[in-house]
């Protein structure tokens, strides 16, 4: 987009590129998302930016009233396998703040002046900016979803500072901390009732754009459960998916709803949504990545008009399109989980779990483990595919996080004994979240690219391709 077509977007509030960009109007000194509903100002008073980051680092402020922080992810991130795209889903998963820049770029394999030079070239931030956004967002939500201490949220959010953690918070919000808890914020997800502590849990919106199907996401999910580490509960339309979670530092038990109905015709201007959740963590500096994981196994960044309008235009696709808009490609909460499972099946996964996994300390309803680690599982069937698995896992020959490389992934699996290409092709999908995999054995022409995954998804929602 130019910046007179990112201006049109502005000018008729036009939501669907929430997240994508984000402009700052230099006579206030404030930065929104697209559909912000105040007065448009003039073209010549408007800066645009690819990431709240740049328009911090401009000196903007973030707009009260939008609340750009709030917006989807740019779905540009899943679906680029270079060094940005990379770096972004690396920042976005909290390696930043746990490792620093020297970690990601060992992560990205390339040197941290390389890293910092392409982001801030591409994006106008660089890593430590980037990162700084996303603490700002992390501490704000803290902030006026629990009762926590502002000192605790501060660290929880991963400043290193309760000084440098007011000063950001100045900066971004033009508050302090405790005017942003005591603020009115009618688009928050819930306001933290009185008497509320951390056991009670994190409230958040995870917001999407688009359309969304969540029966099909929650019928998939409820197919796939394994026993003790997720369940399903309630009936269609209104059910809760509720897993455990292994965090950098804790555990989680979350839980996300199902938003009854289908949004099929909104208007342009006004589209998108979100999914209620609720998060207990026994770290609260693990939110970020737990935010981002679930994010990426609901597949909430994606971008449907992109996918919809590419889809809809093959004959075979097109009903399926127009009945299903905004179908997602679900992904996985733990790639080295999903890598597992597609291996094994569900009932070796579930026998896994029982045999192998850690007890929760404090077992919530039906949530009772955590997955086991690789390293658990490398004696668990020595010889076997499994134990091959788990020890390329363990030792990092196959790596699977949010960086990996796509392409070296793959080959470092297909090398692995009994990993056949089908399995692959779930692990691509599903683990690196890939929108573009065409399984063997499967018609998926070319004319679907880059989206054949979600064509995939497609057929098997409606039921003419097997799920695996």
């Amino acid at each position: 987009m130019d910046e007179d077509t990112r201006y049109e977007a502005v000018r008729s509030r036009d939501a669907r590129f929430d997240g994508e960009f984000f402009f700052g109007v230099a006579t206030t000194g404030i930065y929104c998302r697209p559909s912000c509903p105040a007065v448009t100002p003039k073209r010549r008073n408007v800066r645009f930016f690819a990431t709240a980051a740049a328009a911090q680092g401009s000196g903007f402020r973030a707009c009260r009233r939008c609340r750009p922080d709030a917006v989807p992810g740019s779905a540009e991130w899943n679906a680029r396998a270079d060094v940005v795209g990379r770096a972004m889903r690396l920042i976005g998963d909290g390696v930043v703040d746990r490792e620093g820049v020297a970690g990601l770029a060992v992560r990205l394999g390339y040197s941290a002046r390389q890293v910092q030079r392409q982001l801030t070239a591409e994006l106008g931030a660089g890593p430590v900016a980037l990162a700084r956004a996303q603490r700002a967002h992390t501490a704000r939500v803290l902030v006026q979803t629990t009762d926590l201490p502002i000192t605790e949220v501060a660290f929880a959010a991963g400043f290193a500072s309760v000084r440098q953690f007011n000063d950001t918070i100045r900066a971004v919000y033009a508050s302090t901390p405790s005017e942003l808890r005591t603020a009115k914020t009618p688009h928050a997800s819930k306001a933290p009732a009185k008497g509320t502590g951390p056991s009670a849990g994190i409230p958040l919106r995870l917001a999407h754009r688009g359309p969304y199907q969540s029966a099909a996401a929650f019928d998939l999910l409820a197919h796939e459960a394994v026993p003790g580490i997720e369940e399903i509960v309630g009936t269609p339309g209104r059910r809760t998916y509720r897993r455990t979670l292994r965090l950098p530092y804790g555990t989680g038990i979350v839980a996300v709803d199902e938003r009854p109905g289908a949004l099929r015709t909104a208007p342009p201007a006004h589209p998108g949504g979100w999914l209620d959740a609720r998060l207990h963590l026994t770290d609260h500096r693990d939110l970020t990545t737990a935010v981002q994981r679930l994010r990426r196994l609901f597949d909430l960044d994606a971008d449907p008009y992109a996918v919809d309008e590419r889809l809809g235009d093959d004959p075979r696709l097109a009903p399926l399109v127009a009945a299903r808009p905004g179908l997602r490609s679900p992904g996985a909460a733990d790639p080295e989980e999903l890598a597992v499972r597609a291996l094994v099946g569900r009932a070796e996964s579930e026998r896994l779990v029982r045999r192998y996994g850690k007890t929760l300390d404090a077992p919530s309803g039906g949530l009772t483990h955590l997955f086991p680690e690789p390293s658990a599982l490398v004696e668990a069937a020595p010889g076997t595919p499994l134990a091959a698995l788990a020890t390329a896992l363990a030792d990092g020959t196959v790596r699977l996080d949010a960086g990996a490389d796509l392409d070296d992934a793959e080959q470092a699996l297909l090398a692995l004994p009994g990993m056949d290409a089908a399995t692959v092709a779930v692990i691509r999908t599903r683990a690196l979240g890939d929108p573009d995999v065409a399984p063997p054995g499967i018609d998926v022409p070319d004319a679907w690219r880059p989206w054949r995954s979600y064509a995939v998804q497609h057929l098997r929602t409606a039921e003419e391709l097997e799920s695996r």
